[in-house]
């Protein structure tokens, strides 16, 4: 009965694994990498068989690369073959907990975990072992009761205790400053606990350099504009861990972006794109393409190359459909507006297509749907046509309500500041220009109280930008130059911040 039980838990296990979403933003059925050659160098040891170790290294260093879907599928294929493996149910449950993602886990997940785990602590395990699914068992624990910011930090302080007790062991390392990310303050603008981590996952990439863990966690660690100069040549080793991840390939543009080196935002998102196009998903193109697509459009702009914009729009147009999923309708929705936007095409931006592509859920993401009404509101109200700013800000408003809900505390507050955006610019208009600009100043101050999420190369337009413009054309050319600088601070070698600088300065010598 024992081992009838234990092959009925794993079949519930395989196929609701297979039939059902994981998480938002990523499909059970998401790309699968053919060759598992191309993963980096991991040696997770683990008391099973022989050939379940090497189905243990494939599957950890997925999880190492963020491939969780992959992962997921893996691991239910791995318990199938080897039902006694303790770990495997561990690194099944890992694959459903994504600590640096702005998803929540659904139900349904947190139930698989808790199964997984509830039959790993059954089975034959090492001391090692029984610490790791510890671990993994903090974040499950009375999961439909306890918030998913408790259960990470319960995670991470678990995560602690096995790298304290497995000094050498990389793995444990790795996930010790996974976690230490994971619970580290978005409050703290110094990124003080992102340096630490970094500064410790540096001793170890430079020990085990081709080890996928450290090093793409030292990318995440320095993924902010004040550190991530550090992550310079983590950033340009990664590709060599593993050239078949798209991941991988788009990855260190993370850091580029930062430092505005648009060259390398552009080659590395070139190959990311293109690499994600051998990986259709269910008949869709995968989402890291258009991922990909949106960090290569944003690098084009910033060195004024809107022809090749205009024909990476075109070939995302040929590509459809797209995985439905949010990275997928966020990048759909940021790209045209950015090329409106950026090129200060106002009546472009003002007649962007709404909810586009029609097979997206876009009842699912009004914080994407926000980015369209944004810029059709400050592209209409650029243009002086004030009653279809008024109308679009309508729309904006409707969104940001919907938004609260989803996501209060970051998303919101972006769409917040867009709305405030699209305000300012109409009070502008009507000629009301003092409180037009404590109307931006509150927006852009707004916008910069959040770091920017890794969905997104940047701003469709920064709200600091915009405040020098404005200011710039009240004939504020020292008060503009003050912004453009800020906003350089924040987003380095922006075309248009650069070109505001210029600009503002030969005002000042006239």
């Amino acid at each position: 009965m024992k081992s009838i039980s234990k092959i009925y838990l794993v079949a519930i296990i395989v196929s609701v694994s297979l039939a059902s979403y994981a998480h938002e933003g990523q499909e059970d059925e998401d790309i699968l990498i053919k060759n598992l050659g191309n993963l980096g160098k991991v040696n997770f040891s683990v008391s099973c068989t022989l050939d379940a170790q090497k189905g243990m290294n494939a599957g950890v260093g997925l999880l190492h690369h963020m491939m969780y879907a992959q992962a997921e599928l893996l691991f239910a294929q791995w318990i199938e073959k080897e039902p006694d493996c303790a770990m495997m149910y561990w690194g099944y449950s890992m694959s459903l907990f994504h600590p640096l993602w702005s998803d929540s886990i659904k139900v349904e997940a947190l139930t698989r975990g808790q199964s997984a785990l509830a039959t790993a602590r059954k089975l034959k395990s090492t001391t090692r072992e029984k610490t790791y699914i510890h671990a993994a068992s903090q974040y499950y624990e009375n999961g439909e009761m306890v918030s998913d910011q408790t259960r990470t930090a319960k995670w991470a302080k678990a995560q602690a205790i096995v790298y304290q007790q497995n000094p050498n062991d990389i793995d444990a390392a790795a996930f010790f400053g996974l976690s230490k990310l994971a619970i580290a303050s978005k409050k703290d603008s110094t990124f003080s606990q992102n340096k630490q981590v970094g500064a410790f996952l540096d001793k170890f990439r430079r020990q085990s350099p081709t080890h996928p863990g450290v090093i793409h966690y030292t990318i995440h660690a320095y993924d902010n504009t004040l550190l991530a100069k550090l992550a310079v040549e983590a950033a340009r080793d990664y590709d060599k861990i593993a050239p078949d991840v798209p991941h991988a390939l788009h990855m260190p543009s993370h850091i580029f972006t930062r430092l505005g080196m648009w060259t390398d935002v552009i080659s590395w998102n070139i190959r990311s794109a293109t690499a994600a196009l051998n990986y259709p998903t269910n008949g869709s193109t995968t989402m890291h393409y258009v991922h990909a697509m949106d960090y290569l459009v944003y690098g084009y702009l910033q060195l004024g190359e809107g022809d090749k914009v205009q024909q990476a729009l075109e070939q995302v147009e040929s590509k459809h459909p797209h995985q439905a999923t949010f990275p997928a309708a966020y990048a759909l929705s940021a790209m045209p507006a950015r090329l409106a936007l950026e090129q200060r095409n106002w009546q472009q931006a003002s007649q962007l297509k709404t909810q586009e592509p029609s097979y997206i859920a876009w009842q699912n993401f009004p914080e994407v749907e926000a980015i369209t009404y944004y810029a059709r509101g400050l592209g209409a109200a650029r243009n002086n046509d004030l009653k279809a700013a008024k109308e679009n800000l309508k729309v904006l408003d409707t969104l940001y309500e919907k938004t609260k809900i989803k996501s209060p505390d970051y998303w919101a507050t972006l769409v917040d500041a867009q709305r405030k955006v699209v305000q300012s610019w109409i009070t502008f208009s009507v000629g009301e220009k003092t409180q037009a600009l404590i109307e931006l100043r509150q927006a852009a101050d707004i916008e910069e109280s959040l770091d920017k999420a890794p969905v997104t190369p940047g701003a469709v337009i920064p709200a600091r930008e915009l405040l020098a413009d404005m200011l710039f054309l009240n004939g504020d050319y020292s008060g503009a130059l003050t912004e453009y600088k800020l906003s350089l601070t924040i987003s380095p070698n922006r075309l248009n911040s650069v070109s505001g600088v210029k600009n503002a300065l030969l005002k000042m010598k006239e």
